[in-house]
């Protein structure tokens, strides 16, 4: 018998979802499901996975890029008709794909009836069947380069020497905003004059205003170099 029958390869009942089902997804979750995509087909995939389920794996790139359901469940149809002309190699490169773009799946957490998390189960399970033992181990951490920053559709690469950077950013807009506040903080308010008592209330305000946000920036960017110091130690010490 083969993995992809006695094994459960790729419940495809997991992927016959509506039509319209990976379009309807919130704007991260797309961003999160091209991630999945990338992480399936980059490389050179055609020479780890021979030219046929290669083309598949980047066709099936193309249908999770333009949200296209339907296109994905058919194109996963196709897979288990591969597997009698599968090598070791293009099975152990097939597996290490699919539970990459699982962890992908994985990370989009629970939305809807959790279609996505039973996507992740069986993608992961069946990717570290096909797997060889040693590879499946290396795959069940994140690898540093997946790690991303994400702002909208902005997506900024996480290291350690970015987050260390950033530190050193945040830290001189925290010294900024300090030396901007005690020069606010330093000017007397006896030596506010204005034409009417009105105009010089509203300075008062204003002064008060410039204080608090001077101040909040400070604190925040203390927080924020801390922050980022200590996720440049974490990310070099997974390296």
């Amino acid at each position: 018998m083969d993995i992809w029958s006695c094994k459960g390869w790729l419940h495809l009942d997991s992927f016959d979802l509506p039509q319209d089902y990976f379009a309807q997804l919130p704007r991260d979750l797309r961003l999160d499901l091209n991630d999945a995509a990338f992480d399936l087909s980059s490389g050179p995939v055609i020479n780890e996975c021979g030219q046929e389920l290669g083309e598949i794996l980047l066709n099936l790139c193309r249908a999770w890029e333009s949200a296209d359901t339907s296109t994905s469940y058919s194109l996963l149809r196709k897979l288990p008709e591969l597997e009698v002309s599968l090598t070791d190699s293009a099975k152990t490169a097939l597996g290490k794909r699919l539970v990459r773009a699982g962890m992908r799946f994985q990370s989009m957490g629970q939305y809807g009836q959790g279609e996505l998390q039973k996507i992740a189960k069986v993608m992961i399970t069946t990717g570290r069947l096909l797997s060889s033992t040693e590879s499946t181990e290396d795959e069940e951490q994140p690898k540093e380069e997946t790690r991303m920053l994400k702002f909208g559709e902005l997506q900024v690469e996480l290291t350690s020497d970015k987050a260390n950077i950033g530190a050193v950013i945040g830290f001189a807009f925290g010294i900024l905003s300090w030396n901007l506040s005690q020069g606010i903080q330093n000017i007397p308010e006896s030596s506010l004059q204005y034409a009417n008592d009105n105009a010089l209330l509203l300075a008062k305000s204003l002064r008060g205003a410039l204080l608090a946000l001077c101040y909040t920036s400070t604190i925040l960017s203390g927080f924020t170099s801390v922050g980022l110091v200590l996720l440049g130690r974490q990310l070099q010490s997974k390296k």
